[in-house]
């Protein structure tokens, strides 16, 4: 047995700062490294230069996941990790951040002269951002990829996640071999930057999700009449727009019809057919994104979406189409991992808050396979998804030390 195991935070920065040379914008702009775009493939190629450098056998897997092991070549694993993609103009640290501390605590424990029982996997998840639906590489991973929605899952302008995978070189019908067998991954642990406020506002340093909630995923289309905007009166129009501010503001009063305090209904992208000044709109179509954690207070939201989406369209002379683009199921995570991670922060001095996540995570995911589980550090005024993304790295640095010691007591 080595010595007691360290993070060394210069290094642990020097390589977050390294994923995100890759998809950089102008300062302030944020990062982009959409899935199977060029700087997502050139950051994975980085990344497991990385890995071999420190010594980790590193594979690939047909989602284009990669993974570096650490101990022993056979038997069951370990998995730390998280993902390296990001959205359109996103932060720092989602994702990059959980791939970052995981190998960071590898190369501590390699420092140390730590050498894992169970072998440790740092792995970098493919597609967790959702940009055709789903959370392909741990999905990929744990076996729940279908064969009918790999051919049809589509991103919101329509690519294909097939034609963009070929684009790259990867072969779509691969993703389904990438699926672990029973047994082989003996947890999964992720880092993540909490995309919230609570941490902050209440100066805690870590959290301790129990659960997260779940994603439906829904496409609504709405049908009008495009019409000159002067010569139209407005008694006579069939407004596909104002259909969808209809929509819109009935929202909260969905959600006032919930028992849960985190359920949330959003409409994100918004595409108007035709989008100019002088015409009404003929057609609207928004995507719309509905969360909880319980699976009977989302489908409950999504039938009282879609009862006033049809009433709203009657009223305004639409025609209207809703398309369930994709679910994830909401999950509870494993309560050993938890009280096992709630036990290393006590023994650290570091207060944690157990809470439900309200964005989907790799880990949930990861539930079908194996116990999961994860660590929360605080978001600056709860940003995330935005170039304004960050926390402080002294938190950073408590979250870290939390991962190494509970990889360290499961790799025993």
């Amino acid at each position: 047995m080595g010595s007691t195991p360290k993070i060394n935070s210069e290094r642990l920065k020097a390589l977050l700062d390294g994923i995100n040379r890759f998809g950089a914008g102008s300062p302030g702009a944020g990062f982009n490294r959409p899935a199977f775009s060029d700087a997502d493939m050139a950051v994975r190629d980085w990344f497991a230069g990385q890995m071999q450098a420190d010594g980790l056998a590193v594979t690939r897997d047909g989602a284009n996941s990669v993974f570096g092991r650490f101990g022993d070549a056979v038997g069951p694993s370990i998995m730390v990790g998280s993902h390296l993609d990001t959205v359109v103009d996103g932060g720092a640290f989602d994702g990059a951040l959980g791939v970052a501390v995981g190998l960071e605590c590898v190369r501590a424990m390699k420092e140390a002269g730590v050498q894992p029982a169970t072998p440790i996997e740092v792995v970098a998840t493919s597609e967790e951002e959702g940009r055709f639906g789903g959370m392909l590489g741990s999905q990929a991973i744990a076996g729940l990829v279908t064969a009918e929605w790999l051919s049809s899952a589509a991103d919101a302008d329509g690519v294909l996640l097939a034609d963009a995978m070929r684009a790259q070189g990867l072969e779509p019908e691969a993703v389904l071999g990438a699926a672990r067998p029973k047994g082989s991954v003996k947890a999964f642990l992720e880092l993540h930057i909490e995309q919230g406020p609570v941490l902050e506002r209440e100066a805690i340093a870590i959290g301790l999700p129990e659960g997260a909630t779940g994603i439906v995923n829904l496409q609504v289309t709405l049908k009008g009449t495009a019409n000159h905007s002067g010569t139209t009166p407005m008694d006579m129009r069939a407004d596909a727009f104002a259909g969808l501010a209809e929509i819109a503001v009935q929202i909260p009063d969905m959600i006032a019809q919930s028992p849960s305090e985190i359920a949330r209904i959003t409409i994100g992208k918004v595409e108007l057919v035709p989008n100019h000044p002088h015409t009404v709109p003929g057609e609207a179509t928004f995507s719309v994104i509905i969360r909880d954690a319980s699976e009977g207070v989302m489908r409950g939201l999504q039938r009282l979406f879609y009862r006033a989406t049809a009433a709203v369209a009657a009223k305004h002379g639409l025609a209207h189409e809703i398309e369930e683009k994709s679910v994830i199921a909401p999950v509870a995570f494993d309560g050993g991992l938890v009280d096992l991670l709630s036990e290393e922060a006590e023994a650290l001095g570091l207060p944690a808050r157990r809470m439900i996540s309200g964005a989907g995570h790799d880990a949930q995911t990861m539930m079908a396979l194996c116990p999961s589980a994860m660590i929360f550090v605080p978001s600056r005024n709860g940003i995330s998804h935005a170039p304004e993304e960050f926390s402080e790295w002294a938190d950073i640095e408590k979250g870290a030390e939390l991962m190494l010691a509970a990889l360290v007591r499961l790799a025993a």
